[in-house]
């Protein structure tokens, strides 16, 4: 049991509004870890940076394509090593392959970012359309991972309101960066659409995540269901002798 998921269960590790310490930074982990960590913001953010850089000095996309291609490969592989989660590490090789595909078949280099950017996009629809019809998908993402699953949609109405608020976070932080790059897309060329792609890879996450963090620690503390579904099934053995 992790010191956050105690903290849920313990009055004397956190105050009942959940702001303590303990759960705090237990929760901001939480957080980066669901939308993959500092590994995460590499798997995502440079192979476009080696893309645009070797595009930049050498005017070649096959190259530029598949030095960025081998080096998602080659993070997957790190990650396999190290033993952990290849879960991004296998979206960003299916992305970078793609992007790939789409830019050394049409000849345009903005094209290796073009589905990034569709992906991009279509998430922070899917944000704001979860929002909107009261099923946030923060909280959906979340809530399994602090032991609440969907707990708060019905008995913890503060929690439903700051998932709601950052799933809104998320996507119109989503849509502003789409609303920067597509012009680019359209209008610019492709390092100018690489450099500026690269610096909002970043800055934006980490901002949803700073945002996200705030809205929870001003919540209630989540309702630790697992904690409560194991009570429950010890007291059912206890009260049969088993």
């Amino acid at each position: 049991m992790t010191s956050f998921e105690k903290t849920t269960t313990s009055n004397e590790e956190a105050p009942a509004d959940g702001h303590g310490k303990a759960g705090k930074a237990a929760a901001e982990k939480a957080i980066l870890e669901a939308f993959g960590g500092f590994w995460g913001m590499v798997d995502t953010t440079v192979p476009g940076l080696v893309f645009v850089l070797i595009y930049t000095i050498k005017r070649d996309i096959h190259t530029a394509a598949i030095i960025a291609l081998g080096l998602t490969v080659l993070l997957a592989l790190v990650r396999l090593a190290r033993r952990e989660t290849l879960k991004h590490a296998f979206s960003g090789v299916f992305g970078v392959a793609i992007g790939a595909v789409f830019a050394m078949m049409s000849g345009d280099a903005k094209n290796f970012y073009l589905p990034g950017m569709l992906y991009t996009l279509g998430l922070a629809v899917v944000y704001v359309l979860s929002a909107l019809f009261r099923f946030p998908l923060i909280g959906v993402l979340l809530g399994p991972i602090l032991r609440e699953n969907l707990s708060w949609r019905t008995r913890n109405p503060g929690r439903f309101k700051a998932y709601t608020k950052s799933t809104y976070a998320w996507g119109f932080i989503l849509l502003a960066k789409s609303a920067i790059l597509f012009p680019l897309y359209w209008w610019g060329d492709a390092t100018q659409l690489g450099w500026v792609k690269v610096a909002l890879g970043i800055p934006p996450f980490l901002l949803c995540v700073y945002l996200t963090w705030i809205f929870l620690a001003k919540a209630p503390a989540p309702i630790d269901v697992i904690a409560e579904m194991e009570a429950k099934e010890k007291a059912e053995a206890d009260a049969s002798g088993v």
